[in-house]
This record gives C-alpha cells, sequence and structure tokens, in this order.
C-alpha cells in the first residue's frame, strides 16, 4: 500500500498488522508526566500559603491549577511558568517578581530533586524554614529582597551541593552560621540584614562573599579566610569591623574587588606581592574608616589596580610619587584626609588621566583645573591643629 493512501483509511479499514504500530507511535506523542504525589502536595502547600489577594491574575502562581497535572506537556493554560519538571519531579521553583505575600511552607521539603529555589523580589515574610535542608539536590537558593526574619538555620549546612545561596535584603538576625562544610559554595550573599557579631569559618571554596549592611564587629580573622584560594570578591562594606586590617587579606590568591568602607578599623599593612605572586588585585575601598598613618605606599605594588579609595580616614604625610607610576590606575580617592605637601606632578600628567578627589586635605598647589582637586582643601586653622599648631608641609624625595 502506497504511503499516500493513508489517509483514506480509517482505523477500522485498516490492515490489522497496521494498527499496533499506529497505536504505539500515537501513544509517544500523548503519553502526560504524572508529578510525583509529594511534590504536588509541596507545590499546593506552597501555594495555599501565598495570600490570595497578592496573586495577580496574569502572575505564574495563578496558572497553577491542581485540576491539571503539574509536569504535564504541552503547557498551555496551567503551569505555564514557575515550575519546571525533569520526568515526573519537579526540578526547578522559580517565581516571577508579583510582590507574592505569604510564608514558605515547611513542605517545601517535599520537593526532594529540587535543584533551583528562587522566590526573590517579592514579600515572603516569617521565617526561612529549616525542613528545607532536606533538598539534598539543592544547587541554587535565592530568597533575596523578601522580608524574611529569624535566623539563617544551621541546618542549611546539610546542603552539600549548593552552589549559590543569596538571602540579601531581608530582615534575618542573629549570627552567620558556620559554612565551612558547604565545599561547593561559591557564592554567598547575606548583605542587607540584621545579622551580628563576626566571621565564622567561611566555605573555602567562595568565589564572592558579601555581608554588606549587617551589624558584624570585631577584627577580621584569618582562620575565617583560611584555604580560600579561589574568592574574588570580598564585600564587606556598612559593618561595624574594627582593629587591624592584615597584609595577608590583600594577598589572597585570586582577589580582585575588596569594599570594606564604612567600617572602624583603624590600622590597614599592606605588604609588597612577593616576587612571582602574580596579584589580579583591580580594586580596593577602604573609605569612611579610622585608618591613620601614613598612605599605604604598597598599593603601588600592585600592578593590575585600576581603583583605590581611601577617602574619609585619618591618613597624614605627603602623597608618596609611586601613586602618579600606577600604569593601570584610573580612579583615586584621598579626599577627606589630612595629607600635605604638593600632590604628585605626575597625578596630573597628560591632562590628568587619573578621575577621583583629592580634595578636603592640607594639599598645597593642588590645580584647580583638575577634577582631582575641584573640591576644597581644609580650612588653614584646621590643617595647623592637626599638625600640632603649625601648617608643616612635608616633602616626598
Amino acid at each position: 500500500m502506497a504511503l499516500n493512501t493513508w489517509p483514506n483509511l480509517s482505523i477500522f479499514t485498516m490492515p490489522s498488522h497496521f494498527i499496533l504500530p499506529f497505536f504505539f507511535i500515537f501513544s509517544i506523542f500523548t503519553v502526560e508526566s504524572t508529578t510525583s504525589p509529594g511534590d504536588i502536595t509541596a507545590l499546593m502547600a506552597f501555594k495555599s500559603a501565598v495570600k490570595p489577594a497578592s496573586i495577580p491574575p496574569t502572575s505564574c502562581l495563578a496558572t497553577w491549577n491542581f485540576s491539571t497535572d503539574p509536569c504535564s506537556a504541552p503547557r498551555t493554560t496551567d503551569f505555564t511558568c514557575g515550575v519546571t519538571c525533569s520526568g515526573n519531579r519537579v526540578i526547578q521553583l522559580t517565581l516571577d517578581s508579583q510582590s507574592y505575600s505569604g510564608t514558605l511552607s515547611p513542605l517545601i521539603s517535599k520537593l526532594t530533586r529540587l535543584i533551583t529555589l528562587d522566590l526573590s523580589d517579592n514579600a515572603f515574610y516569617g521565617t526561612i524554614p529549616s525542613s528545607i535542608s532536606s533538598l539534598l539536590n539543592l544547587k541554587s537558593l535565592i530568597l533575596r529582597a523578601n522580608y524574611f526574619e529569624g535566623s539563617i538555620p544551621s541546618s542549611l549546612t546539610n546542603l552539600k551541593s549548593l552552589e549559590t545561596l543569596d538571602v540579601s535584603h531581608n530582615s534575618l538576625s542573629g549570627t552567620l552560621p558556620d559554612m565551612n562544610s558547604l565545599t561547593g559554595l561559591a557564592n554567598l550573599d547575606v548583605s542587607y540584614n540584621n545579622l551580628t557579631e563576626n566571621i565564622p569559618i567561611l566555605p573555602p571554596n567562595l568565589k564572592e562573599l558579601a555581608i554588606k549592611s549587617n551589624s558584624l564587629s570585631g577584627y577580621l580573622p584569618i582562620y575565617s579566610f583560611s584555604g580560600m584560594a579561589l574568592l574574588m570578591v570580598l564585600e564587606l562594606s556598612d559593618n561595624l569591623f574594627s582593629g587591624t586590617l592584615d597584609s595577608w587579606l590583600f594577598l589572597l590568591p585570586s582577589l580582585q574587588q575588596v569594599n570594606l568602607s564604612n567600617n572602624s578599623f583603624t590600622i590597614a599593612f599592606v605588604a609588597k606581592p612577593p616576587s612571582g605572586f602574580g596579584s589580579d588585585l583591580v580594586a580596593v575601598d577602604l573609605s569612611f574608616n579610622k585608618i591613620e598613618g601614613l598612605l599605604p605606599v604598597n598599593f603601588t605594588e600592585y600592578p593590575m589596580l585600576r581603583s583605590l579609595a581611601l577617602s574619609h580616614n585619618h591618613f597624614r604625610g605627603p602623597i608618596p610619587k609611586q601613586f602618579s607610576r600606577m600604569e593601570y590606575l584610573q580612579r583615586l580617592y584621598l579626599d577627606g584626609n589630612y595629607l600635605n605637601g604638593s600632590p604628585p606632578a605626575g597625578l596630573f600628567a597628560g591632562g590628568g588621566p587619573v578621575s577621583g578627589s583629592l580634595g578636603d586635605n592640607c594639599l598645597e598647589n593642588c590645580p584647580v583645573s583638575s577634577e582631582l582637586c575641584s573640591k576644597l582643601q581644609k580650612p588653614k586653622s584646621v590643617c595647623q591643629q592637626a599638625y600640632g599648631g603649625k601648617h608643616e608641609v612635608s616633602r616626598v624625595s
């Protein structure tokens, strides 16, 4: 029988040897997944914990209609977004940003194949359920920009597969749990919360660490950063850290960006990179601290440094000439200190290739034509008081 004669046949007139293959081919394209009952229970509990009034009719959650199977395909009207399945198991729960308001149901733990949980930029509140620790396949937990409160559950350290943890922009309190057992964690962001005390031992393979805008205090202990050979970004600004910054911090082998501004550090030791070290340090911000003494000239030994901010500390003395010889330096902020003498002429060479500010110091001969000198210097009386009653001008050899 020729293939182009098939449309003229019904299954009742086809020869029997064609009927079985026909049903087999048809079944391939019509079989629908039957979602694991535990996953359905979890999804139902999740939606029921969200206030109905906070679910817009055009949102993902509005399409969650449990008269249909969550993992069935194709999805044309029901479960059109928010849920991703592999076979009959939910592997990803990623909500749209619709200001959904509600709590996070502890029954989320039944989604045992979940790889990603992302509820960011909504209005969830209450505590983070410790039952999340049952999601042993979870790689990404993102609860950013909600209203979660209470402590970060220490049971999260059971999530050995976790690679990204972002609980920033919430109202979490207490201490940061010891997470050094999370050897796969690469990105940790707990910024903009109410965490206190000091930094515990950190996961050894972190690449990015952000704990800005909390109330952490004390000094930076070297043991917390032990073995961190992969750390590239360190963001600890707007906390209550104090004491000494030791050289080991700037010598972390992969470090590129450091922001420790708006703390209460008083001393900064900066060592020269060892021969052959090959530092990748690009940006350092130590502004708005209480660091005293001369400017750390060894920052000029970091060959890739492009941005250096030491504003609003208590630095004194002249600006070393080495600062004008940094090959890649693009931004230099030294304003709000007590620096004196004349700034190195090299900072203004070629029309002033370096941007930033040298204002609000005790400098002399700062060219007003340069952006670096656009902010006025301190009054002479303030400078005289800072230097023991007379405005001394230190000369740099």
